[in-house]
């Protein structure tokens, strides 16, 4: 995989479609090199199916990370949600009842991001500790991980040199 493939799937995953003419509009790639890319990204197991549907160990994000926050935020929930749907490599945030405030899911593409993803976390003024609870509200929950990555890091993390 190179950074044009990352290109041509960050697309895909931002305007929610599979339609090879629109990524070739919000890209500029050509449609043929579209069509070969995605052939060869779904031969590598990288695509599951039409839906472009991604296998994210395969694709690179093959580290899952549940994290459940407690917060002392005073704007509302919806505000803290943000803050924390906005740490990249978070795809879901979920907003519970009971002890925890927040239960959150991050896929991330290895151990070294764990700690960055800790370390983000930890530097949100209202995050204070963390435990587990029953979910109660959705806050964001992506299929589309990849519109939680800027297309730079993705190429960073996915493109072998």
């Amino acid at each position: 995989m190179d950074e044009r493939d990352v290109e041509i799937l960050k697309a895909i995953s931002d305007l929610e479609t599979g339609s090879i003419e629109r990524v070739s509009e919000a890209t500029g790639i050509p449609v043929s090199t579209i069509h070969y890319r995605l052939n060869n990204l779904r031969e590598a197991g990288v695509i599951e199916n039409d839906l472009y549907d991604l296998d994210l160990d395969e694709l690179g994000l093959g580290v899952t990370v549940v994290l459940e926050v407690l917060t002392s935020y005073d704007d509302g929930h919806e505000a803290m949600g943000e803050e924390i749907a906005g740490v990249e490599g978070v795809t879901k945030v979920f907003f519970t009842m009971g002890e925890t405030d927040f239960v959150v899911l991050a896929r991330l593409p290895d151990s070294d991001d764990v700690e960055r993803l800790i370390s983000d976390f930890e530097a949100l003024d209202h995050v204070d500790r963390t435990n587990s609870t029953f979910v109660v509200a959705r806050e964001r929950d992506t299929s589309r991980p990849l519109q939680s990555y800027s297309e730079g890091s993705l190429v960073e993390a996915l493109v072998e040199e």
